[in-house]
């Protein structure tokens, strides 16, 4: 869709990736490392300081403890340390249960490993956690569960009931968790994120995932960390090793000095996301859309069906050459395909200039 945004001429509200950059102080630490002569392989777990940074914000945020030298693992972003840890994990026909819709490196990382993709809904129109197939579907072959809080595509934050849910089932039938938190800053109204491995019994089983990306406006450094037990750890580094084994090392400082010194820019960003959100949400409403308020995350989500369609990926194809904007059918997050059909994701990191422009393209498609 963001090949079809350039070539169409489109305002792209598709992928999620905000169009201004992260804070000038950590944009001047990589230029400076750079200059420096910081381009060579970086250690194998990462720069000692930027591991020391992640255990501080984690130590800080959440009152979460881990080891710098033996419980940090910096990655090349989040997507990398899903992919490893899965792979280290999950043997083939291993189950691993996921909330559906699912990020979409998630299909692919079970599959490389052999393993069986077993989505719990967070389905439309309410967009709500199925308490009760999460029970059900845990069995015999179940080997992990992979959370994605605050989550995309639905911008859902997980309740502390419903975490308190997952941790206990989690405890009882012995699982491995991995969760993924890279918008866990990005939290709109009184939405709080509570990460799992705060529960009892859940910091030995849990591998905690983020990133600097969405946290500092700048996905294309693609700097992620895990954090776990250090058994757990050496797992995930004995895959990593053997996928990018080091990346961005003039990146490394700066993301440390970021997470180190950055928390007044990220509230910041917060605030200024949020007013994103109530603006483009006022914009598809003008339209005739009724938005899922998202709670967290760059994205909302639209029923297509009152205007007239009732297949988003048909919305998204015409949508380009109607309206010159892009947006993602939520249907290609999906396994239950029915599920996802009438949905639409919807892009809102973006400057206001161009949630306007964009709104008023889609003003004129409606009036046609």
């Amino acid at each position: 869709m963001s090949a079809l945004a350039v070539r169409t001429g489109s305002i792209n509200l598709g992928q999620g990736f905000p169009d201004t950059d992260g804070p000038d102080f950590m944009l001047a630490e990589a230029r400076q490392a750079i200059a420096d002569g910081v381009n060579q392989y970086p250690p194998g777990r990462g720069i000692e300081p930027l591991r020391r940074a992640v255990a501080d914000h984690a130590r800080r945020h959440y009152g979460l403890d881990y080891d710098a030298e033996t419980e940090v693992l910096i990655t090349t972003g989040a997507t990398e340390a899903l992919a490893a840890a899965i792979l280290a994990f999950v043997d083939p026909g291993d189950e691993v249960i996921a909330l559906e819709p699912f990020y979409d490196s998630y299909a692919a990382a079970i599959q490389l490993a052999g393993g069986v993709r077993v989505g719990v809904g967070i389905f439309g129109p309410d967009f709500r956690l199925d308490t009760e197939r999460l029970r059900a579907a845990i069995g015999p072959r179940t080997k992990a569960l992979l959370i994605n809080s605050p989550h995309n595509p639905t911008g859902v934050v997980l309740t502390r009931d419903e975490l308190d849910l997952i941790a206990r089932l989690a405890v009882e039938h012995d699982l491995i968790v991995i969760t993924d938190e890279v918008y866990e800053h990005l939290i709109f109204d009184d939405a709080e994120h509570l990460p799992l491995a705060t529960w009892p019994g859940m910091r030995e089983r849990t591998v905690r995932i983020s990133s600097s990306g969405k946290t500092f406006s700048a996905t294309g450094w693609k700097i992620g960390w895990a954090m776990a037990p250090a058994e757990l750890i050496t797992e995930v580094t004995a895959v990593k090793q053997f996928l990018t084994y080091v990346s961005g090392a003039p990146f490394q400082p700066a993301v440390a000095r970021a997470l180190n010194e950055g928390d007044d820019w990220v509230a910041g960003l917060r605030k200024e996301l949020q007013g994103k959100r109530d603006r483009l949400a006022e914009g598809l409403r003008a339209i005739g859309l009724d938005p899922v308020i998202p709670r967290g995350t760059y994205f909302m989500t639209t029923d297509v069906r009152p205007l007239g369609y009732h297949d988003g990926i048909e919305f998204c194809r015409d949508l380009p050459g109607r309206s010159g904007v892009v947006a993602i059918p939520h249907q290609v997050f999906y396994d239950d395909v029915e599920a996802g059909r009438p949905y639409v994701r919807w892009a809102f990191c973006k400057a206001d200039a161009v949630i306007d422009e964009a709104v008023s393209r889609l003003r004129h498609r409606s009036a046609d």
